[in-house]
């Protein structure tokens, strides 16, 4: 007599066949099947985070450097809205990620139990596409149309309800002839196009973000600029730049609106290639957030959900441009080791003096780390992944889905403090894993993003009152304690020469560390 086999046990072998390996999760009474089935199925690997926002932090950087979704199980609505900030970052950084998320059966949520929510609402401004299963039979299908919807182009949040008596009850997995999507390059006439305006005698910005930033893209993009004298541009935040010596470079756009439209006066046109039109992060009083030069002509080669990688290739074809000798790739280059008092700048430095070849660095150092970001151009190849949706506590996070997907590469997370309080239970996890992560947390002891903001809209000399609420004062938070707490290991440094010492002794034993900078 065949083995009968649950719905949730098909969900998971859905998962595995279509390639998900991974499933982060902080789970709940409502789960526990889902739970129980990856003990069945071996190819997925369950990886417990205690904070449903290092689930959805991890799942993005997971999908950042592997292109392919994980899944995040969570706990009813509660458990999706601690996800949400990180599954905002995914979002904005088109990363693939399935949530399953528990919930009670129709029949009992007629009863208002205390955890019940309106789960599908509070997914819908994170996610491109929610569903909720409506009964066992149809839950593995369901599960294989979450997947699909994870990864059409350029890569979505998909978010699948699933109710206890679905998970519970009975039902095959379908056969899975599992197929990516294909994702489509730009038409011809928008090739000719763009082609068109960079052969005009006329100074244009070609502006590449989401796939396009690595190194098949940058080639592609360097030999166009070669042919044409084009200036190659990036986002201020995106999700991976692959970048270092012998890749081509482009210069990311500054924070501020008024250094962006500095940056991009001049410039009569501009090409877009998987990334919208720039715009200011924030409005100010008495300040235009119009970025681009008046008369500025923008055309966009690729849309984010196209191919920008084959788009670019096609326009470098169209403008002869496939034999040109690729512009503006730096040569190997460290900068030598800094001396002086520790600060922003010397840890940047030293950063680059160090940095391994193959590292990953997380970015969510807010106002300290672009001196590490310039420091580090010409060192050996590495990627960088940025804070793409501004939504903080993503560091920390991102770092141990990237270290789940790449083991064998080191990864740096350079972190702010306050930022880090918001998911420092991602150290606990990376402990469990014994995860190849070195994290640096920029510990000046506030949100000093804040306090020049505060400058910027007019409060020159704001008060003690105000000044208080953005400072991590009373008590100041000691991350050696916190970090010994989650079980990695941690130095406080307040020298250049220690931290140094401190960096490459973390880079040269396994396992996770953090170093507690005080700048």
């Amino acid at each position: 007599m065949p083995k009968t086999v649950s719905a949730a046990e098909s969900l998971m072998k859905v998962l595995a066949d279509t390639g998900i390996s991974v499933c982060f999760t902080n789970p709940g009474t409502t789960e526990i099947h889902l739970v129980a089935a990856l003990e069945t199925e071996t190819r997925i690997k369950g990886v417990l985070c205690l904070f449903e926002g290092v689930c959805s932090g991890a799942a993005d950087g997971f999908a950042r450097m592997t292109g392919r979704p994980a899944a995040t199980l969570l706990h009813l609505g509660p458990g999706l809205a601690n996800a949400m900030a990180n599954l905002h970052n995914a979002r904005r950084a088109r990363s693939p990620v399935v949530n399953l998320v528990g919930d009670h059966p129709a029949a009992h949520r007629r009863n208002d139990p205390p955890l019940a929510s309106d789960i599908a609402t509070l997914a819908r401004p994170v996610s491109a596409w929610v569903s909720e299963a409506t009964d066992a039979a149809g839950l593995p299908a369901e599960c294989l149309a979450a997947v699909r919807a994870a990864l059409s182009p350029p890569g979505q949040v998909a978010t699948l309800i699933i109710p206890t008596d679905c998970a519970w009850g009975n039902a095959e997995a379908p056969a899975v002839d599992w197929q990516p999507p294909e994702i489509p390059p730009a038409s011809d006439s928008t090739v000719a196009t763009a082609a068109g305006m960079l052969r005009a005698d006329v100074p244009t910005a070609l502006m590449i973000g989401g796939k396009a930033l690595q190194q098949e893209g940058l080639r592609h993009a360097a030999r166009i600029a070669a042919r044409t004298g084009a200036t190659l541009l990036a986002p201020t935040f995106d999700a991976r730049f692959q970048r270092g010596a012998g890749i081509p470079m482009v210069r990311r756009l500054p924070y501020f609106p008024e250094r962006v439209q500095k940056r991009l006066a001049g410039f009569g046109q501009l090409i877009l290639v998987g990334v919208p039109a720039p715009t200011a992060f924030f409005a100010y009083p008495d300040r235009s957030t119009d970025l681009l030069p008046p008369g500025c002509r923008v055309a966009a080669l690729a849309a984010p959900e196209e191919d920008g990688t084959a788009s670019l290739a096609a326009l470098a074809d169209a403008l002869g441009a496939g034999g040109a000798t690729p512009a503006e790739a730096p040569p190997l280059s460290r900068p030598e080791l800094p001396e002086g008092p520790l600060s922003a700048e010397t840890i940047g430095v030293a950063i680059g003096a160090l940095l391994p070849e193959g590292a990953i660095v997380s970015d969510e150092s807010g106002t300290s780390g672009e001196f590490a970001y310039r420091a580090t151009g010409g060192t050996p190849p590495h990627d960088w992944l940025c804070l793409t949706g501004g939504s903080i506590g993503q560091g920390i996070p991102l770092a141990t889905g990237a270290a789940l997907a790449c083991p064998d590469r080191p990864v740096i997370c350079l972190q702010g403090d306050g930022g880090a309080m918001y998911t420092l239970q991602a150290l606990w996890t990376q402990a469990r894993e014994q995860l190849n992560i070195t994290t640096v947390i920029f510990s000046n002891r506030k949100y000093q993003i804040l306090e020049v903001e505060l400058w910027r809209l007019g409060f020159k000399t704001p008060g003690a009152r105000t000044t208080d609420l953005m400072r991590l004062g009373r008590p100041e938070p000691d991350w050696v304690q916190l970090s010994q707490g989650m079980g990695v290991p941690a130095v406080r440094v307040e020298t250049t020469a220690a931290f140094i010492t401190q960096f490459n002794k973390a880079l040269a034993e396994p396992g996770p560390h953090l170093i507690e900078a005080v700048i």
